[in-house]
């Protein structure tokens, strides 16, 4: 997730300067950058040195995302410092004065929680509906000597894009976030389905069972099968555990369109060693049945390819949860085998701070980036390695592991460092855990000496 988002994210950044311009476009840069330094003196900020200033808290537009996102660019406030301030107070009052009178303005106040896409859109109405009809406006462009009707389409043109990418690039994060909680919930899911399957196939068994009976000519084995397998008492206690029918009763599970697979999967299991070994004993107790199901999870169903496809086809998170979810299936077992029929299922998380770590950890990631990529490319041997040809995943993965060293004060080092090494060896190229290892160390040590990190 962290992947995609740093890899298509784009910054609220103001538009390059022309090398080698013509009069319109000249202007047409004059007045783009003019036009922020409007934006911020409409929500109550003065210019002092080419650092805003909030001057007027009683102004309702200076607690907008927008005007805060760009008063805090370092980029904006250089562009800013290197232009005349042209805008007149006369000019700023009466446009003010203009837009909270509007009802665009009081119409945007109903929003009580507005979203960045919502103040682009007042932002956008304000600037054609008012500050462009607005005659006092069009006459101190005039009056500037360089001014030119292309340049002025121009200069707005690129003015409302700059807003709108914002946009996008916020409503980009919000999604990523949204799509961070789907991912989480849906590995879930995943570990209900992967338990439930086991009830399916039994239930499929039953049910071939139930027709062996019903042939025209049912052999003395159909009439009298041996219900060993179907009466497992394992299958019996998921299916009424109280923890999967309550996930149950807001998350439907279902296999009924995956027949095949589940087919597939019960005639591997009839075919092998361990079922029939199970079935010709005589003996049947609870540990037996949990021992059979956690040796046919194990062998059989967790290594299928039919199961891994099926669930890809199904959500695109699962491909990488599946292992983890094996995992946690294979212990909620074992767990089943120790302690009864009764044990309780795995929580989606263990605690507070566990739910908390993701959302800490992508959301602390993406705000220091930029810092702690300048950490990485410091300790980058120029001689082997070019900043600038790193694979991105590696960056991202240091990024993440430099967020959770710093952020994550409960995890030892040497945890967060074993953790990142398998995740590159797994995501990334042949050689990029051992690069990274170094990498972090150097880093561990410069952050150390910063006061930046004491844990040991």
């Amino acid at each position: 997730m962290l992947y995609s988002y740093l890899l298509t994210r784009k910054e609220f950044k103001l538009e390059v300067a022309p090398e080698t311009a013509s009069r319109d476009k000249k202007y047409a840069y004059t007045l783009y950058l003019d036009l922020f330094i409007l934006l911020l003196k409409l929500s109550g900020y003065s210019l002092e040195k080419g650092i805003p200033q909030k001057k007027d808290s009683s102004n309702l537009l200076s607690s907008l995302k927008i005007t805060k996102s760009l008063i805090s660019y370092d980029e904006i406030r250089r562009y800013i410092s290197q232009i005349d301030n042209k805008w007149d107070s006369s000019l700023i009052s009466r446009l003010y004065s203009l837009i909270i009178n509007s009802v665009v303005y009081k119409d945007f106040k109903k929003n009580k929680s507005p979203e960045i896409q919502d103040e682009v859109l007042f932002w956008t109405n304000i600037v054609n509906t008012i500050i462009l009809r607005e005659p006092l406006f069009i006459e101190s462009l005039r009056n500037d000597s360089q001014f030119t009707n292309v340049g002025f389409e121009q200069g707005i043109s690129m003015f409302l894009n700059t807003l709108s990418d914002y946009c996008d690039s916020r409503t980009l994060l919000l999604n990523a976030q949204k799509a961070l909680t789907a991912s989480l919930n849906k590995g879930y899911e995943l570990y209900h389905r992967l338990l439930n399957i086991m009830v399916e196939i039994t239930r499929m068994q039953e049910i071939r069972i139930d027709a062996a009976k019903s042939k025209y000519l049912p052999t003395h084995d159909d009439l009298n099968p041996n219900m060993k397998f179907v009466e497992n008492k394992f299958i019996a206690a998921i299916q009424s555990n109280p923890n999967m029918q309550a996930y149950l009763s807001t998350n439907p599970i279902t296999w009924e369109e995956d027949t095949l697979l589940i087919k597939s999967l019960l005639d591997k299991i009839i075919n092998s060693d361990v079922y029939q070994e199970y079935m010709s004993s005589s003996e049947s107790n609870y540990v037996e049945d949990c021992n059979l199901w956690k040796t046919i999870f194990k062998n059989i169903i967790l290594p299928s390819e039919e199961l891994s496809e099926t669930l890809e086809s199904k959500s695109v998170y699962w491909n990488d949860d599946l292992d983890i979810m094996g995992t946690f299936v294979l212990k909620t077992i074992k767990q089943f085998a120790n302690n009864g029929e009764n044990t309780l299922l795995l929580p989606q998380y263990k605690d507070e701070e566990d739910k908390q770590f993701g959302d800490i950890l992508f959301t602390n990631a993406i705000k220091n980036s930029d810092i702690y990529r300048q950490y990485i490319d410091k300790f980058v041997n120029g001689g082997q390695w070019d900043p600038e040809r790193l694979a991105f995943m590696d960056i991202v993965i240091m990024i993440a592991a430099i967020t959770e060293l710093i952020y994550c004060p409960s995890i030892p080092i040497p945890v967060t460092l074993n953790e990142y090494i398998e995740i590159a060896n797994c995501y990334s190229t042949p050689k990029s855990g051992q690069f990274i290892n170094g990498i972090l160390y150097s880093v561990i040590t410069q952050l150390k000496n910063e006061g930046k990190l004491n844990k040991a």
